[in-house]
């Protein structure tokens, strides 16, 4: 019986596996890609833009969790969002900034980059929770379609849309549930589902969580959809393929 492999996704092209030889070093490898591709998307949700119409930031998250999942594969592009939430759960300030630094009180706000605002919590505590598991799904998507090539190819946004779509399962579930419980975020003087405009939860989920992230998500997952094959072609080309 012939076995078959995977094609390799772009992280091994890019460090073969031959360059280490003890199943210790391939580990060792391998945690230091998840590490390294977690501080990626940390750094990635420092680009935020609050809304006046939900605690929920615009972050460049998305864009960095697909091309994590894609450049890892699914399961370190797992483990590297696992990572990454586990490092806001230990108290290393990695997640978006929290509404207090971008206000909650009806104004725009937004952050780029510096000063790092970010924030440490446990996912069940604030109202993105949700989409912090979303990331770890959708890392892991993105990541099996990218060892079946998909990656690489121009309907490559494909393999992009569906790692997004994961994303917002738990992400609305979880923001259903604080609303609908009446969650007050901390430093607000208020239930969360009194700053989302709408009739009924869902109304208000849909308005808080979907709505005002579909254009923004879409053009994030369409430059990750050009960048993993930007790359793959710069790759090729290097290695004279």
């Amino acid at each position: 019986m012939q076995i078959t492999s995977n094609p390799p996704v772009l992280i091994d092209v890019l460090v073969p596996r031959d360059w280490v030889q003890t199943r210790v070093q391939q580990m060792a490898l391998d945690a230091a890609l998840m590490v390294g591709f977690a501080w990626f998307v940390a750094l990635a949700a420092q680009i935020a833009v609050r809304l006046p119409w939900t605690t929920v930031p615009i972050t460049g998250q998305t864009f960095a969790v697909l091309v994590a999942g894609g450049a890892l594969g699914s399961r370190r592009g797992a483990g590297s969002l696992a990572i990454y939430m586990l490092m806001g759960m230990i108290a290393i300030p990695v997640f978006a900034p929290g509404s207090s630094a971008l206000a909650l009180d009806g104004t725009w706000g937004v952050h780029f980059i510096f000063p790092w605002l970010g924030t440490a919590a446990l996912p069940w505590s604030i109202s993105s929770g949700g989409y912090i598991v979303g990331f770890i799904l959708a890392a892991y998507v993105t990541g099996r379609l990218a060892e079946r090539s998909w990656d690489r190819k121009s309907w490559g946004s494909l393999a992009m849309l569906a790692g997004n779509a994961v994303l917002y399962v738990p992400g609305l579930l979880w923001l259903y549930f604080l609303i609908s419980t009446d969650w007050v975020p901390a430093g607000a003087p208020m239930p969360i589902g009194e700053y989302i405009p709408g009739d009924g939860n869902w109304t208000k989920t849909l308005v808080g969580g979907l709505y005002p992230f579909i254009i923004g998500d879409l053009t994030k997952l369409y430059a990750a959809s050009l960048v993993l094959p930007a790359a793959w072609a710069l790759v090729n080309r290097i290695k004279g393929r």
